[in-house]
């Protein structure tokens, strides 16, 4: 399924997007700051720093976001599970990027001399325009860890669209269907609760 980019949306793509889209209160009191984005804001040190954001997670397949070291000295701690835009994922895939993002959530920044310097902050989840990939893998997230807020799926999948200015093309069909069988698979919430 290709989809012709709006004349906006062409303009993003040399453009730093990085949108919050919810904050998490983690059970040591620690508020994380999901964000929303690019391939552009996911290499932006200042914009990044700015935001509080010291960790990302890039769900495309067809692109990789350098390693990065914040204006602050905080080395960007990155993940990658990449997805193709539309069909030919599996579910196990879209669930490993759900995952992968909790991991990034959840995960403690430790201070060890042979790790980078690192400090616990906000996550990104990005794709090559914000629009399509990342939107499906925080919809999940935040439908199985927000569910007061977010009940179902559309109910994160509109909210981040309001967020992000996406029309209601984005999330591509084939990632929506996708995502609807991911969560009708049971699997996930033994282990973004346990």
């Amino acid at each position: 399924m290709l989809i012709k980019e709006t004349t906006r949306e062409q303009a993003e793509n040399d453009t730093t997007i990085l949108v919050p889209v919810h904050n998490l209160t983690l059970p040591e009191g620690r508020i994380c700051r999901l964000y929303v984005g690019n391939l552009i804001g996911a290499g932006d040190g200042a914009g990044l720093l700015a935001a509080g954001i010291t960790a990302s997670l890039n769900v495309s397949l067809n692109i990789d976001v350098a390693p990065l070291q914040l204006p602050d000295g905080t080395h960007m701690r990155r993940a990658k599970v990449g997805l193709i835009d539309g069909a030919g994922n599996t579910p196990a895939h879209l669930a490993a990027a759900v995952l992968a993002l909790e991991g990034l959530v959840t995960q403690a920044s430790p201070g060890k001399p042979n790790y980078p310097a690192h400090r616990a902050g906000h996550v990104l989840v990005n794709c090559r325009g914000g629009r399509s990939r990342s939107v499906i893998v925080l919809a999940i997230y935040l439908h199985m860890r927000a569910p007061g807020t977010f009940p179902t799926l559309n109910s994160a999948v509109n909210h981040i669209r309001r967020a992000r200015g996406n029309s209601d093309t984005y999330p591509l069909p084939p990632m929506l269907d996708l995502a609807r069988a991911v969560l009708a698979s049971g699997g996930l919430p033994a282990l973004l609760h346990g």
